[in-house]
């Protein structure tokens, strides 16, 4: 059979539609990277709403393995996912419009240059849809404008071909500088938004816990002190919510005798506590880095509720970002509704301007961005449980195993943290041939706080050949951690942490 004439139709086709494609799709890059330049990674960018889509639409079984497998990777993947879906909108909507008026008019250069100028206007009003926001919208529109007058431009007085290939590489190098460009500006301006932003005074009472920290921190290198200086972050979202202070209000709903709201104001100007508090992912590998402790800043969330006149037994808390957990009210007895973190703002990343803080639980279940306090007559299901998690149950006891290090006089240092909640950390015990014997650890003082973590050291002289350290925690009540490795889904990771050490 003759493939002749086919295949000499796909070269023409691809000769006539190729560079106009690669312009669409440049101008869609453009359009995605203009307006994270102009606004950074917030919600009033393009992106964030298919970022929100790709969530919502995303099985739960992926979701989990992806927590499972991926991590963090996962979560990049995600939202390299919905900048790319949020690129190719863009590129559609510019094809299709610079198309249709290719087609209405014979005078294919006015037909480019007239398309290329409604093709930014309907880029404008897509991006308005999008982001709801001028800023982001106007960026966009400028990052597409790129390619397109490089497109309208190219290959004046050239042959179609010289044109067409001159059109395909601009537009290639366009989309990969827009992007580019676009990701450093974008980035800084992300940063800089979820900075917290008030200086801690050292003769503070937050001046004066942070120095008994310091004070209280082993000199392990290769450890967190017992205030962390790079908190973990974990969240449903791709794109962060970042409600305005002066706006926000916190409602408090259903069985109720008095239903209302509060401001940020009168959040703050009620009784304020600082509180040493630690938070453990429950998705994390056993011996992950998603375990982490503070300071905050904030105050009783009981005192909302009985201000409120409960009448149920169970309290729904709900997020900006759509997120919700159910608590029973004796969950909640020591909950906190935190504004501050470590003497700053609480940062947006942490869930500014206010986060629940619930001693004892898993870091996933302290509501971040939070907006809503509904009492509720009768359980519910929070959104982890409801994807099968383990959700508002205690966290489990882990002693982490992260530094190794060499001492001078020859001697091995281990070290790391341990962690059970408000059952608190009793011993933790270290043994260097794989669980057979086992020796003590010291541990750091213990921080003022129903719910803080622990430092644990151990040095000992080299046995001169590899071998298996295993570190295992005793809680405040007198209970070992479990020995058998268990997976983080659904009830969190457990077991014993091992690592084998060179001579």
């Amino acid at each position: 059979m003759d493939h002749t004439p086919r295949t000499a139709a796909a070269v023409d086709a691809a000769r006539e539609y190729g560079p106009a494609l690669l312009v669409a799709l440049a101008a869609g890059v453009g359009a995605v990277a203009g307006s994270f330049a102009a606004v950074g990674r917030l919600p009033a960018f393009v992106a964030a709403p298919v970022a929100r889509l790709v969530v919502a639409v995303t099985p739960d079984v992926v979701v989990r393995y992806s927590i499972l497998l991926l991590g963090d990777v996962g979560d990049s993947i995600a939202f390299l996912l919905a900048l790319t879906l949020t690129a190719l909108l863009f590129g559609v909507v510019v094809w299709a419009v610079r198309r249709a008026a290719t087609a209405a008019d014979g005078d294919r250069l006015d037909a480019t240059v007239a398309g290329s100028v409604l093709a930014l206007v309907a880029v404008l009003v897509l991006a308005v849809g999008l982001a709801g926001d001028a800023t982001s919208a106007v960026g966009a529109t400028v990052g597409a404008a790129v390619p397109l007058t490089l497109a309208a431009l190219a290959g004046r007085g050239e042959s179609p071909d010289a044109a067409a290939r001159r059109t395909a590489l601009g537009s290639i190098a366009a989309a990969v500088g827009l992007a580019l460009a676009g990701g450093v500006i974008g980035t800084r301006r992300t940063v800089s938004a979820g900075d917290g932003t008030t200086t801690v005074p050292a003769d503070s009472e937050v001046g004066r816990l942070l120095d008994l920290a310091r004070e209280r921190s082993l000199a392990v290198e290769g450890i967190e002190p017992l205030v962390s200086e790079r908190f973990y972050e974990v969240d449903i979202n791709q794109v962060d919510p970042d409600p305005d202070r002066d706006e926000w209000t916190l409602s408090v709903t259903g069985a109720v005798e008095n239903a209302g709201e509060y401001s940020y104001d009168d959040l703050t100007s009620m009784p304020t506590e600082h509180r040493f508090n630690t938070l453990r992912c429950v998705g994390e590998s056993l011996n992950g880095m998603k375990m982490d402790n503070a300071l905050w800043t904030g105050t009783p969330l009981m005192q909302i509720l009985e201000d409120a006149g409960l009448q149920g037994d169970y309290v729904m808390l709900r997020a900006a970002d759509g997120f919700y957990e159910e608590f029973s009210v004796s969950a909640l007895r020591n909950g906190f509704l935190a504004w501050g973190m470590n003497g700053a703002d609480l940062p947006r990343g942490h869930g500014a301007p206010v986060r629940a803080l619930i001693p004892g639980h898993w870091g996933e279940i302290n509501v971040k961005w939070l907006t809503e306090i509904e009492i509720l007559d009768e359980e519910m299901e929070g959104y982890w449980e409801e994807r099968g998690w383990h959700g508002t149950g205690p966290v489990n006891t882990v002693a982490k195993l992260h530094a190794v290090n060499r001492l001078d006089d020859g001697r091995i240092e281990v070290g790391g943290h341990a962690y059970a909640g408000t059952r608190g950390i009793e011993r933790v015990e270290v043994s260097t041939d794989g669980g057979d014997t086992w020796t003590d650890a010291d541990l750091s003082e213990p921080l003022p706080g129903d719910d803080v973590w622990r430092q644990w050291v151990y040095r000992y002289d080299s046995p001169g050949t590899q071998h298996e350290v295993v570190v295992r925690a005793t809680d405040g009540t007198g209970t070992l951690q479990p020995e058998d490795e268990r997976r983080a889904f659904p009830n969190g990771p457990s077991g014993w942490v091992s690592r084998t050490v060179g001579a």
